[in-house]
């Protein structure tokens, strides 16, 4: 067999091990749990163990940047975790306000002052007292003064605990 058939039999080969892996996610409207059955045959539920908790995104935002994100924990940390330590996590979430501000950073608006001038925001102390406390539980950080930015590890974890907090239906 001369180099070129070599390489024509090796660029087969290779598109059939392509096509044979490729696992094409379903749409996110379908009812199946693809992402759970994954789960639960990495981590299965039995009287041993425990299984596992599991939050991902693939994103694009408004600005047009894109975030990928994934984290999971096994149940038995997550329940011997001192939950406490959330609540200041969850205590800056917890004012329409600073969900405002999120919103729009992850928008494009940047600056405390381009934030400041949105309505229903509140006064421009207001608005940095909302900020202070969104930086201080790690929701937002300030590469410059002034400027605010969603960490990346934080896009899609913030777009988690927003769909969570939607009704069940």
């Amino acid at each position: 067999m001369d180099l070129e058939e070599r390489v024509t039999e090796l660029e087969r080969r290779l598109a059939e091990l392509v096509q044979a892996s490729a696992v094409p996610a379903p749409p996110v409207a379908q009812a199946d749990f693809w992402a759970l059955d994954a789960l639960k045959a990495r981590h299965p539920v039995t009287e041993e163990a425990d299984g596992a908790v599991l939050f991902t995104g693939a994103v694009r935002v408004p600005t047009g940047h894109r975030y990928e994100w994934q984290y999971g924990l096994l149940t038995e940390t997550v329940l011997d975790d001192d939950w406490s330590e959330a609540a200041a996590s969850f205590a800056a979430l917890g004012h329409p306000v600073r969900l405002t501000l999120l919103r729009e950073v992850l928008g494009g608006l940047r600056t405390a002052a381009e934030l400041a001038a949105l309505d229903g925001v509140g006064t421009t102390g207001q608005v940095y007292h909302h900020l202070r406390q969104l930086t201080g539980a790690g929701w937002l950080h300030s590469p410059e003064r002034g400027r605010y930015e969603i960490p990346a590890g934080r896009v899609v974890p913030l777009l988690v605990v927003l769909t969570a907090a939607r009704p069940v239906t």
